[in-house]
């Protein structure tokens, strides 16, 4: 066996090593286990309930009062104007995941990026990026929202786009802080002196080292935008109607005979909205524990 093959076993042994090691700690972080299998078990209600049930959120049911009470054909009754709240409960809770996970998704690929080729060059680039994510940050994030929703027209689409692009500066910042200690040390300063081009030192080297704070920065952004979202549907700038989100369905809850009177409309999305942060947070507490070599298995 060559030289190299055996460094590439070990360096596969030890990546094992430490993947079950991490894998160990998260188990024994009990809330954040649980939030994982209850995250889990939302996403697949969200998804697989509706087929299942053949649930329709758009139709009005004229065979029923507008603003029915719950029953056996419609377990959480119907809105003011007959559609089912059960199905809409279910598929707002679809937009509001997919809403949350995805802007997660854009501003960590256009955050990490800008963050690590800061932190690596530095100079005129760091200063450029650096002072930019400053602006972005130093705006009231939910005002900024509101106006470029406003001219771009609220939609799903839309708002899951903004949210997304304006939470970058979290993850370019998270990034950059470590890049610049990640990028003198020695294994880097040995990838330099045998010629390595700068990119495959960036990708192959830095980011892996660097990006577990992004990890479990991405958990928590995932939260916030899922709160955002729900927000901006609640002031009417969000998703939609005939769309439903769990923000727009409880926008409802505006009327305080909705709130006095007929809770089973907007319980459910409230303790759902309740029950999701809360099990994301967790989740984030559990990964960043587990990443934490400190901590004792």
């Amino acid at each position: 066996m060559t030289k190299g093959a055996v460094s590439r076993d070990g360096r596969e042994i030890a990546a094992n090593s430490y993947m079950k090691d991490v894998i160990q700690r998260f188990s024994k972080h009990k809330l954040a286990t649980i939030s994982l299998v209850v995250l889990v078990a939302e996403v697949l209600l969200v998804i697989l309930l509706p087929m299942i049930l053949k649930l329709d959120p758009y139709t009005t049911d004229y065979d029923t009062f507008f603003g029915a009470g719950p029953s056996a054909a419609h377990w959480l009754g119907t809105d003011d104007i007959g559609r089912d709240s059960f199905a809409r409960f279910l598929y707002g809770g679809r937009v509001s995941l997919q809403v949350g996970i995805i802007s997660a998704v854009i501003s960590l690929v256009a955050g990490v990026p800008l963050g690590l080729v800061a932190g690596y060059y530095r100079g005129i680039i760091e200063m450029v990026i650096m002072r930019l994510a400053d602006i972005f940050m130093s705006f009231p994030s939910m005002v900024l929202i509101l106006v470029l929703v406003s001219v771009l027209r609220p939609s799903v689409s839309t708002v899951t786009v903004v949210i997304g692009i304006l939470g970058w500066p979290r993850f370019a910042r998270t990034i950059y802080g470590n890049v610049l200690s990640a990028r003198e040390s020695e294994y880097v300063e040995a990838a330099r002196a045998i010629g390595t081009k700068d990119s495959a030192i960036m990708t192959r080297y830095i980011l892996p080292n660097t990006f577990a704070p992004v990890l479990i920065a991405f958990t928590f952004r995932a939260a916030q935008a899922i709160i955002t979202e729900s927000s901006l549907s609640f002031l009417g700038m969000g998703v939609q109607a005939p769309e439903a989100s769990w923000g727009n369905i409880l926008y409802q809850a505006q009327s305080i005979s909705v709130l006095a009177t007929r809770p089973w409309l907007w319980m459910p999305p409230g303790v759902a909205l309740l029950i999701t942060i809360l099990c994301i947070n967790f989740l984030g507490d559990g990964i960043r524990d587990a990443l934490d070599t400190k901590m004792v298995i």
